[in-house]
């Protein structure tokens, strides 16, 4: 593949993310939530349907209640979420593999449901909770925690931004004095010990920390459907069954939010490759990074406080 093909490639990823964030702000798909709250509805029903023909022993059941609920996992995913959200403004703020941000994006979803499975089984075992009040914790309060966690997220990806412009301000003001001075300043002077992280170690440790932050940051606000399901299940004996559908769950809504990873480090990509190589804007390379990460943390803080609201 050429690079003018790449570049082509990259400023239409860059142009499907601006037209698909348009209309969600815009209200312009709305009429694809209102399908999909319908369709989840639909889905509902199937999983009832599902669960009585488990409970009778058809040996079809299990595979018909993992199918319903990687459908309604999809579904959910496809109307407005806080992990969408943080998932896009994650990959398009920040320089991450699509491997990677596509493997977080899996974890994430999957322990989305497994908080649902500590929920419920921690709160009928041991806090003896009501199904009422189990529901209206993932509503209310664990619903706040997350729209927090994932505000704390945005805010710290908007600090970095603003750190990355500060550190390219010194680096031009330092460029245009002409400073041509020759020191080595590394981790590793050469006298055998290490007097700092290492480049590679430093951006380790900010991946992992990074990894955990988005992870909790979603997981933090199980899905109400799965534990609904989970609550049913263990009033109807099958509790297994019932994590393992919530678990489905989790797989549709990865397939989403897989494809928001994908749409945001390929529009991560469209912004530098409309940068020319040569010329007076060629400098914007130096301070796009910077200007994606914090534009992309104030949007995930924006939202946030407005989850909060």
């Amino acid at each position: 593949m050429t690079r003018i093909t790449i570049r082509i490639l990259a400023v239409t990823g860059l142009l499907v993310a601006a037209i698909v964030l348009i209309l969600w702000q815009s209200g312009g798909l709305a009429g694809l939530q209102q399908w999909a709250a319908m369709q989840q509805r639909e889905a509902q029903t199937l999983m009832a349907g599902a669960l009585r023909r488990l409970r009778a022993g058809d040996p079809g059941a299990n595979w018909a209640l993992m199918s319903v609920c990687f459908g309604y996992g999809f579904l959910h995913a496809v109307g407005p979420g806080h992990g969408k959200v943080l998932i896009g403004g994650y990959g398009f703020g920040t320089k991450v593999a699509l491997g990677r941000l596509a493997l977080l994006s899996v974890a994430a979803s999957l322990a989305q449901a497994m908080t649902a499975v500590l929920l419920v089984w921690g709160g009928l075992t041991i806090f003896d909770l009501s199904r009422e009040a189990l529901t209206d914790l993932t509503e209310d309060s664990m619903a706040d925690i997350s729209a927090a966690m994932i505000g704390c997220v945005g805010l710290w990806l908007a600090w970095r931004g603003l750190r990355m412009l500060l550190r390219a301000g010194r680096a031009a003001q330092a460029q245009h004095h002409h400073h041509h001075h020759h020191h080595v300043h590394d981790a590793d002077c050469g006298c055998g010990h290490a007097h700092g992280p290492s480049i590679e170690e430093a951006a380790a440790t900010r991946s992992l920390r990074d990894a955990v932050a988005l992870i909790a940051g979603i997981a933090a606000r199980p899905c109400t459907g799965a534990v609904f399901l989970l609550l049913l299940t263990w009033r109807m004996g099958f509790f297994p069954a019932g994590i393992a559908g919530a678990m489905a769950m989790g797989l549709g809504t990865a397939s989403v939010t897989l494809a928001v990873a994908m749409l945001s480090v390929w529009a991560r990509e469209g912004s530098f490759a409309m940068i020319p190589e040569t010329g007076p804007l060629a400098a914007m390379a130096r301070w796009l990074p910077g200007i994606l990460q914090l534009a992309a943390g104030a949007v995930v803080a924006i939202v946030a406080m407005t989850l909060l609201a």
